[in-house]
């Protein structure tokens, strides 16, 4: 494997090739991370929707997760959570931060699309009429509860989230076959679902799948598990407002300070030396 030093020296070319790519396929690959992330999320909410019990439900939806980060990293696709890592060859003055912003912006635009059409295409094609409508109650009740948080607790839910998948990202860069890479960052991630921590680009998935499923008329019964009073929280103006926003800064924060700039400071930050002259004063 490679020691934590070669993945940060490993992943400047990486990030650097990540700025340079066209805008038509950073949006195309961006597509098809929000996709994966979605059909990430659209497994965990059934594995987990019958189970009575909250913890083992958490479980077991933690557990079919990590699929849509496999899915990014194997398949190939741009993720915005996991490029918040390109501050690092940015700092590195090997690329530019106009570069890291134009992906930032392309491959959020293009999660956003993968996720809200795998919402629309789960929602409208009844995906969620499984076990007699209980996963349209679950996705719905979900959803919920994303919009219901406070801004503090969707900030610092976003940052604790994007610590551990950049961290998963930056240890599946240790591994030199699928199987490592899988396996580096299958628990991190696990570990964030379980946790209850936030993630942007998989809530553009969760909170529309959401939306569609409340203005469905074939799940009207099954959603009865959430409360009217509720269900009138689930908007698209409290979806970006009381989520998106905050858990996409959280997410910044947690991924290019907590892991992109730590590791680029403790791996590849080279304090500069004084000139000749200066050292010469100093001595005397």
């Amino acid at each position: 494997m490679n020691s934590p030093k070669e993945v940060a020296q490993n992943y400047l070319a990486t990030g650097v090739a990540k700025t340079k790519l066209p805008a038509a396929k950073m949006l195309m690959l961006g597509v098809l991370a929000g996709m994966f992330i979605a059909l990430a999320g659209v497994g965990a909410s059934i594995a987990s929707a019958t189970i009575e019990s909250a913890s083992l439900a958490k479980l077991i939806g933690a557990a079919v997760f990590p699929t849509g980060l496999a899915m990014v990293l194997i398949a190939g696709s741009e993720l915005f959570t996991g490029n918040c890592l390109i501050i690092v060859p940015v700092l590195q003055k090997e690329a530019q931060v106009s570069g890291m912003l134009k992906n930032w912006v392309c491959v959020y635009i293009g999660n956003i699309i993968g996720g809200v059409l795998i919402a629309a295409l789960t929602v409208y094609g009844g995906t969620y009429s499984l076990f007699a409508g209980a996963a349209a109650g679950g996705v719905v009740k979900t959803a919920v509860a994303k919009v219901s948080m406070s801004f503090s607790d969707a900030l610092l839910r976003g940052i604790l989230c994007n610590f551990l998948v950049c961290i998963a990202v930056w240890m599946s860069y240790a591994a030199k076959d699928i199987v490592g890479k899988v396996a580096a960052m299958y628990l991190p991630i696990m570990l964030f679902v379980l946790s209850g921590y936030e993630h942007s680009i998989a809530n553009l998935y969760y909170i529309p799948a959401g939306l569609f499923a409340k203005s469905y008329s074939v799940y009207e019964n099954a959603i009865t598990v959430v409360s009217p009073m509720d269900q009138l929280k689930l908007t698209w103006g409290n979806m970006i407002t009381k989520n998106i926003i905050p858990v996409t800064l959280g997410n910044i924060i947690g991924g290019m300070c907590l892991v992109g700039i730590a590791y680029w400071f403790v791996y590849l930050h080279e304090p500069s030396k004084p000139s000749g002259a200066a050292s010469k004063r100093k001595k005397k």
